[in-house]
């Protein structure tokens, strides 16, 4: 008996901490936090290529500029070259961070992130309003990448770039678990926003809101050439924020 008191207040314990972690206000978040909404949740999942999955990039792609992933890519290849050399080679890695970026929780993290790496106040100030903003009818999935691997990273870095919207069309879109999917809207190529490449999806189909809570899930998809395929899915059941759904 006394087994299943302390089992039962074991789980009431549990379920108290849980629900104090998810009413946590996002400017009190920690570094794992942030991390934890922005790469594996509801609104954030990676898809890890090559060597270990648990190998620690060399530059965080969610703050870099175009100067920090060039420099991301030469570090790359430096150490390819020094595996080459006959110094120890790490695996190669690629990890690609793919984000509902109209979803509140990603650019609370982002925005977070950018404060706890020590960004002067002022700049913290402006991106607060990030946080708040209206997408209007549009759904945004960004897709950012960081790794070792600049045999893979350079390509697909040059893909993002240049990549043209109408071909995108047909191998890029969001898809329910009923099978229902719509296409590629807009596309956007990475800037210095540090967001990555932005694709744009219709919020709404048919006059009806394409997620809805008895979606299931959302799978998104998209491929450029040989460089790279992404695919992940997304249960719309985590996709609860401050009791709403978010995406």
């Amino acid at each position: 008996m006394k087994k299943f008191v302390f089992s039962c207040s074991l789980l009431i314990l549990l379920a108290i901490s849980a629900s104090a972690q998810k009413t946590k206000p996002w400017t009190e978040w920690s570094e794992k936090d942030t991390d934890k909404v922005l790469n594996d949740s509801g609104w954030g999942q990676t898809q890890t290529e090559g060597g270990s999955s648990d190998e620690p990039s060399q530059t965080s792609a969610i703050t870099s500029t175009t100067a920090a992933r060039e420099n991301q890519v030469r570090n790359a290849g430096a150490a390819a070259k020094a595996g080459e050399s006959g110094d120890k080679k790490m695996p190669g890695t690629v990890h690609y961070r793919v984000r509902f970026l109209t979803a509140k929780p990603i650019r609370a993290a982002f925005v977070r992130k950018v404060e706890l790496q020590g960004a002067p106040a002022e700049k913290v100030a402006q991106l607060k309003s990030f946080v708040d903003r209206d997408f209007g009818d549009y759904i945004v999935i960004t897709i950012t990448m960081e790794g070792n691997d600049a045999k893979r990273m350079v390509p697909v870095a040059q893909g993002l770039t240049t990549a043209d919207l109408n071909a995108l069309r047909d191998v890029t879109y969001l898809e329910r678990k009923d099978g229902k999917r719509v296409q590629l809207l807009d596309y956007r190529a990475p800037t210095q926003d540090g967001l990555g490449a932005k694709f744009v999806f219709p919020r709404t189909v048919e006059g009806k809101p394409f997620i809805e809570a008895t979606s299931g899930e959302v799978k998104f998809a998209m491929e450029m050439g040989k460089a790279f395929k992404i695919s992940r899915r997304f249960k719309v059941a985590d996709m609860m924020y401050d009791g709403r759904l978010e995406f």
